[in-house]
C-alpha cells in the first residue's frame, strides 16, 4: 500500500509539471530545458516564503508566477534575440542555478518544523482511515485544480491562437497576431506549472535541494509521450487527462524497477533507460505509419 501511496504522490506532482511540457512539446514544439531549472525556483520560493511564516498556498501561487517569469525569460532570448530554442532553454537553465541559491539562501533548506499545505493532515477531524492518503488527496485536487484551468484556457482567443503557433505559424501571422507573443505566453504558462510542481515537491518532502531539478525535463516529457500515445485513439479523454495519467504510469514504471532489484542510486539511470525505451517504441510506430503510407501511395500510382 505505501508503495501505491508513494507512486501516486509522486506520479501527481509530475503531472503538473506534464501538464506545462504538453505545451512545449506537443503544442509548441519547442525543447525547453529551462523547466530543469523553473522546478527548483518553485522550491526555492516555497522555502524562502515558508522559512519566513508565509501561507503554503499562497506559497504555491506565488511559485507558479516566478516559474511564468522565468518562462517568459526564455520566450524573450529566443523570439526577441533570436537565439535557438534549445539554448534558450539552457541559458535560463544555468542562470537559475545562482539564482536558486540566491532565494533559498543555501543549497539546502530543511523545512520539517514549517507549516505546509499537508500540515494539517494529522488532524483529529481527519478520520485515520484516511490519513494515509490525504497528501495524495491533496495534491491531485491541485493538479485536477491546474488541468481544469489548462483546459478552460486553450477554450479562449489566445489559447486557440497558442495552439495554432505549432500548428501553422502562418495562419496566426495572418489574423494581425504576433506569433512570438503567443510563444513566450506559452512559455510562460509552461514553466509556471514546473514551478508550481516544484513547491509542492518541496512542501511534500519538506526539503529543498538546489539540483531537485536534474532530470526533470526528461521524466515530464516520457509521462506526455506515454499519455499521449496510449490514448491517441480514445476520443473523449482529452490530452491533458492522458498526460496525468501518463505521469502515474511512468512513476509506476520506475518504482516497478527499483522493486525489481535496481538500487535507489540507480533511480536517474532507470529514468533514462525508460525514456530510451519509450523513444525508441514510439519512433518505430511511426516509421510502420510512414512505410504504410508510402504502400498505399505507391498502389495508388
Amino acid at each position: 500500500m505505501e508503495i501505491i501511496i508513494g507512486i501516486l504522490e509522486e506520479g501527481l506532482i509530475y503531472a503538473v509539471i506534464a501538464l506545462g511540457i504538453y505545451i512545449t512539446y506537443k503544442i509548441l514544439d519547442f525543447p525547453d530545458l529551462s523547466v530543469d531549472g523553473t522546478f527548483p525556483l518553485g522550491g526555492a520560493v516555497s522555502a524562502a516564503f515558508l522559512s519566513a511564516g508565509m501561507n503554503p498556498f499562497i506559497a504555491l501561487i506565488l511559485s507558479f508566477f516566478i516559474g511564468a517569469l522565468a518562462g517568459a525569460f526564455t520566450g524573450i532570448i529566443h523570439v526577441k534575440l533570436k537565439i535557438r530554442d534549445l539554448l534558450s532553454g539552457i541559458i535560463t537553465m544555468t542562470g537559475l542555478y545562482s539564482i536558486n541559491l540566491r532565494i533559498a539562501g543555501k543549497a539546502n533548506v530543511p523545512l520539517f518544523s514549517k507549516v505546509t499545505i499537508f500540515s494539517d493532515i494529522s488532524s483529529p477531524v481527519v478520520p485515520d482511515i484516511l490519513k494515509p492518503f490525504m497528501t495524495a488527496l491533496i495534491i491531485f485536487l491541485i493538479v485536477l485544480v491546474s488541468k481544469f484551468l489548462l483546459d478552460a484556457y486553450l477554450r479562449t482567443r489566445s489559447g486557440f491562437l497558442l495552439r495554432a503557433v505549432g500548428d501553422n505559424e502562418v495562419l496566426v501571422t495572418s489574423l494581425a497576431r504576433d506569433k512570438g507573443t503567443v510563444k513566450i505566453i506559452g512559455l510562460s504558462i509552461a514553466n509556471g506549472f514546473a514551478a508550481l510542481a516544484g513547491s509542492i515537491y518541496c512542501q511534500q518532502k519538506q526539503v529543498f535541494d538546489v539540483n531537485m531539478g536534474t532530470g526533470t525535463m526528461v521524466i515530464g516529457l516520457a509521462s506526455v509521450i506515454i499519455g499521449t500515445k496510449l490514448f491517441r485513439h480514445a476520443g473523449i479523454v482529452k490530452a491533458t487527462t492522458a498526460v496525468i495519467i501518463g505521469s502515474i504510469i511512468y512513476k509506476a514504471c520506475v518504482s516497478l524497477a527499483i522493486a525489481c532489484g535496481m538500487a535507489a542510486s540507480d533511480l536517474k539511470l532507470v529514468t533514462a533507460l525508460l525514456f530510451l525505451i519509450i523513444l525508441v517504441l514510439s519512433m518505430d510506430r511511426k516509421k510502420k505509419r510512414n512505410v504504410q503510407k508510402g504502400t498505399e501511395a505507391g498502389s495508388h500510382a
